[in-house]
């Protein structure tokens, strides 16, 4: 048996049961929909298909991230058990959260000085975050020690590739990331923007793509152009979608059928109510291993 935990926040958008199956304990952010405050946990409290329903007929979200005193109430009983811990945040780059870690296990230390605490910062949201944990869990089980494990973390989680396309506007203008009249433009001609992660953590426009159709196809092109080895890619690929599954699921037919070399077939989870009270409904993101973030684009 292990003699740590890696542990995460519910925002790496994987099923409840795929964190079960891999020891992994996670924190849940929360979230507020029509003014009724809710544990971002992974679709129990409320189902995601009631949850993109109400943001399709207008309900107002907001989300709020884990503050000092939850991780602390998080991290203890794991302490209590003779665990040491090995967090992973959603990226800083979109979230405070991070900071609250790095001071609740200030105290945890302190409280717990035989145990060690550490906190990385995954540079990662959504399915790709979560794509991160499960490879940190492959390495605890092939024994690595904690130090071994953060050490890989922190080298190769800009590794991870994050890119993604929205469908519907409305939602990025209701956030402020975009104008009303840009939004409306965009609408009317049926532009879907493509997005990735960039090496600070935060979501940046890359490409306005007219039809979902092209945009789709798209995303898959950026694959082949950014994953590691191209189309001999042969780690495992990730998706994410918000209540889109039909296109979640066309665009790994397309990967599968782009990459022959993929590590197992590719997993669709669905985008959690952290992150999708930003997005809305119509979201497909995609994500694998491959070009550092750090480098210039291609």
């Amino acid at each position: 048996m292990s003699t740590y935990t890696i542990t995460c926040c519910s925002t790496a958008d994987l099923s409840a049961a795929h964190l079960e199956s891999r020891g992994i304990p996670y924190v849940c952010f929360h979230f507020t929909l029509n003014g009724e405050t809710y544990p971002d946990d992974l679709g129990k409290s409320i189902s995601f298909a009631d949850f993109y329903k109400a943001m399709e007929e207008g309900a107002e979200t907001s989300t709020a991230q884990v503050n000092i005193s939850e991780y602390l109430d998080f991290f203890t009983p794991i302490l209590e058990q003779g665990q040491d811990i090995l967090h992973v945040c959603l990226s800083s780059g979109l979230s405070g959260s991070y900071n609250s870690a790095v001071n609740a296990a200030l105290i945890a230390r302190e409280r717990f000085p035989e145990r060690k605490v550490y906190v990385v910062d995954s540079l990662g949201a959504s399915s790709g975050f979560g794509l991160i944990m499960d490879q940190l869990a492959d390495l605890r089980d092939e024994g690595k020690t904690i130090e071994e494990v953060r050490d890989w973390a922190e080298e190769n989680k800009l590794r991870m590739n994050h890119w993604f396309f929205s469908t519907d506007l409305k939602y990025y203008v209701r956030g402020g990331r975009i104008s009303k009249a840009s939004g409306f433009v965009g609408t009317v001609l049926g532009i879907c923007p493509l997005l990735n992660m960039d090496a600070e953590g935060h979501l940046v426009p890359r490409s306005k793509i007219r039809t979902k159709k092209r945009v789709m196809a798209e995303i898959v092109n950026r694959m082949e152009q950014y994953a590691e080895n191209g189309t001999d890619y042969d780690g495992k690929c990730f998706i994410s979608q918000s209540a889109f599954l039909e296109e979640a699921q066309a665009v790994a037919d397309m990967i599968e059928a782009r990459f022959p070399k993929l590590n197992g077939k590719v997993q669709i989870y669905n985008i959690g109510t952290t992150i999708g009270s930003h997005t809305g409904p119509g979201t497909v993101a995609v994500f694998f291993w491959g070009r550092d973030r750090s480098l210039p684009m291609l």
